[in-house]
């Protein structure tokens, strides 16, 4: 007999359920189409939910017409971004993570002291993009060991480090300890800018794995903090499959596995799990219990211009 074990806390953080809100109030308010640079969150069925309901999502500012009502992802942009957007006219909603705003506000100030930033996370990563374009001087990313050790930098120079949010905590402390260790004056804030979320939803799947045979986390494959969580299970000796929705389960997976734990990466809306639940049901589970963990109530305040609408 199969039991599923839901991780607790899991699912939609308050900056992703701030954009999303964000989206949904701009189109109410201002009625479609809105433009969204970039996905408002790394989920293909929220993105297409919006898209069906009246968002336009674009890669490129020059893709938005003049004068359009725009929001920008959860994300963060460059202040490139923010410049071709002001040239353009158009009526910015920011819809940034207050957490991803704070990093960038503290590479902008390290920066302004003359440092040279070392940003801790994955290149090519829409947060890390945008904390790059938002600091004026030279930049490094880096997300091993081995690119650390390769930075072009003398031991004495004057460098601050700053994290994408949505790393792993261990992988994080691990890249902070090298750097300590090869510059030696060099500054930064310790593991606060991972947040409070992403830590949580770890923290949780670290408990989870000494329970479960098997693990499975709802999440789209872009999604940097659902990647994290299946490996944090990995890590500590459990199997753990990434699926987009239920329709990704492998029968296969649960030969001889008693108990399945189940999480959900911050952008991932519970209705997702609520599938996966019902497909293991399907399968065989016949128990199902929510773990202790953590509870959130965390939450983020809406731009001004939105928040007439709040109820």
């Amino acid at each position: 007999m199969m039991e599923v074990v839901l991780a607790q806390p899991r699912g939609f953080c308050a900056g992703v359920s701030r954009a999303i809100d964000i989206v949904e109030r701009a189109l109410t308010l201002y009625g479609p189409p809105v433009y969204v640079y970039h996905e408002i969150v790394h989920n293909g069925h929220v993105v297409r939910d919006l898209r069906n309901r009246g968002a336009v999502f674009v890669d490129d500012i020059a893709e938005i017409p003049c004068g359009a009502v725009t929001v920008f992802s959860a994300h963060g942009v460059s202040s490139d971004v923010v410049r071709q957007a002001r040239a353009r006219e158009l009526r910015i909603i920011d819809a940034t993570c207050p957490l991803v705003a704070k990093v960038h506000a503290q590479a902008q100030r390290y920066a302004k002291l003359g440092y040279q930033i070392i940003i801790i996370g994955h290149r090519g990563h829409e947060e890390v993009t945008g904390t790059e374009g938002s600091v004026e001087g030279r930049t490094h990313v880096v997300s091993t060991i081995a690119e650390i050790e390769a930075l072009p930098l003398e031991r004495d120079a004057q460098v601050a480090y700053v994290t994408q949010t949505t790393l792993s905590a261990d992988d994080t402390r691990e890249l902070i300890e090298a750097l300590r260790m090869k510059f030696a004056d060099i500054v930064g804030p310790n593991l606060d800018d991972i947040c409070y979320a992403t830590q949580n939803r770890q923290r949780a799947v670290r408990k989870l794995a000494e329970q479960v045979d098997l693990m499975l986390v709802v999440g789209a494959r872009n999604s940097s903090n659902s990647n994290r969580l299946q490996e944090v299970a990995v890590r500590h000796g459990v199997p753990a499959h990434l699926i987009e929705d239920a329709s990704q389960i492998d029968e296969s997976w649960f030969a001889g596995v008693a108990r399945v734990g189940v999480t959900a990466g911050a952008s991932a809306p519970e209705c997702l799990v609520d599938d996966v639940r019902c497909r293991l049901r399907e399968l065989g589970a016949q128990r199902e219990r929510q773990m202790a963990g953590e509870r959130e109530n965390v939450t983020f305040r809406l731009p001004p211009m939105l928040s007439k609408l709040a109820s």
